[in-house]
């Protein structure tokens, strides 16, 4: 069976309408646990009152507060054919949200002396051609590094092949980025995103370490917090426990949309989490436990450009360290990052003077998780003032 040509009818009514307008459709509520929070816990559960069937997609929505769980609820499913119900253990890929624990893996090895921020990318390859002399590690870190975006750079793909033929992996960006002549500016002199670079980042770790990839991240940062579920997924070499998939809405039925040919990268996506590991994420970076304050500090130091300010994806103005957002939201201080690929959206907003964190994880793409954790970071900032 095809899986990702599966549908399934979408009932039409006032809910489409309720849909349009706020940007989310989240299903009937399969999980709950919360805590205190009084007036704060039911305006949220109002944002996220059941709006569809509990037979689609959904999402898992988490919200600590000085390191107290005071909201997390599981909507919808996790593929439309189980149709088995989100929970707090329902691994979602990260996408975006994955750069954290690119940049965590890279400063580990800083840490261990393996690594530094000033080295030269052609000193992790020596064969990649000139214009990488000039690109460090801290360039890629908060993507300064010029480097072309590889989803420009491939050709293709061809619909007739099975997705994982066609999928391009860490090993074949680095040869896309080899044959170039050039990156798009000069390193350290713009900002602009790259997931490019974060692939990059995968790799170096690799080459610094001895190991791969996906080993290094599980023994050095998810087995010591215990992040059981957590894992860089390969398709063949390892599988996602209480694995959600990807849909997206198309002419009024869902259709599973979740691998695309760039869904095989790693270091800029590539992890699979859930609610519950990602709780030990947060509590490990509210207590500095993997890593010191200190060890934290560049990555939560806005980088400097000399040519124009930093703008998001969208255009909007962003300050960015290694892995993070670190743009202020009305005023409150915060490390933020968001996820968008086939069929998944996601977000950690992280509020650091205030206590607070709020975690989206959707496997539907009809969600703006971004705002929506916002919208429910505003009830709790206003709350606990």
């Amino acid at each position: 069976m095809n899986y990702d040509s599966l549908e399934m009818k979408i009932p039409a009514g006032p809910a489409t309408k309720t849909i349009a307008i706020f940007g989310l459709a989240l299903p009937m509520m399969v999980m709950c646990r919360a805590a205190g929070a009084g007036n704060e816990r039911q305006q949220v559960e109002a944002l996220f009152t059941g709006l569809v069937s509990a037979q689609e997609p959904g999402a898992a929505v988490l919200i600590v507060k000085d390191g107290r769980v005071v909201f997390e609820h599981g909507y919808g499913v996790m593929d439309l054919r189980t149709r088995r119900g989100i929970d707090a253990r329902t691994n979602f890929r990260l996408a975006s949200v994955t750069k954290q624990f690119t940049a965590a893996a890279v400063m580990l090895l800083v840490r261990d002396g393996n690594l530094r921020y000033e080295d030269s990318l052609t000193g992790s390859f020596p064969d990649f051609p000139e214009y990488g002399q000039a690109i460090t590690i801290r360039h890629l870190l908060n993507h300064t590094s010029g480097l072309p975006d590889y989803e420009d750079l491939m050709p293709p793909a061809d619909s007739t092949l099975p997705m994982e033929q066609v999928q391009i992996k860490d090993a074949g960006v680095l040869e896309l980025l080899k044959r170039q002549d050039s990156g798009k500016f000069v390193p350290g002199a713009q900002w602009a995103y790259s997931n490019s670079g974060y692939v990059l980042l995968g790799l170096v770790v690799e080459k610094a370490s001895g190991r791969p990839f996906a080993e290094f991240l599980r023994d050095r940062i998810f087995a010591p917090l215990k992040m059981t579920g957590t894992v860089a997924y390969e398709h063949g070499k390892n599988d996602v426990p209480n694995r959600a998939y990807g849909h997206t809405r198309e002419g009024g039925r869902w259709r599973e949309t979740d691998q695309s040919p760039t869904s095989a990268t790693l270091g800029d996506g590539g992890i699979y989490s859930s609610l519950s590991d990602l709780l030990k994420w947060d509590e490990t970076l509210r207590r500095h436990t993997l890593l010191s304050e200190l060890e934290m500090r560049p990555a939560l130091t806005p980088v400097c450009v000399s040519e124009g300010p930093p703008t998001e994806p969208d255009g909007a103005p962003a300050a960015y360290g290694f892995g993070w957002f670190l743009n202020p939201w009305k005023r409150h201080a915060r490390m933020w990052h968001y996820g968008e690929t086939a069929g998944f959206r996601t977000a950690i907003q992280r509020f650091t003077d205030d206590g607070l964190t709020v975690i989206i994880l959707c496997n539907r793409t009809d969600f703006d998780a971004r705002a929506l954790a916002l919208k429910a970071a505003g009830l709790f900032l206003e709350g606990f003032r």
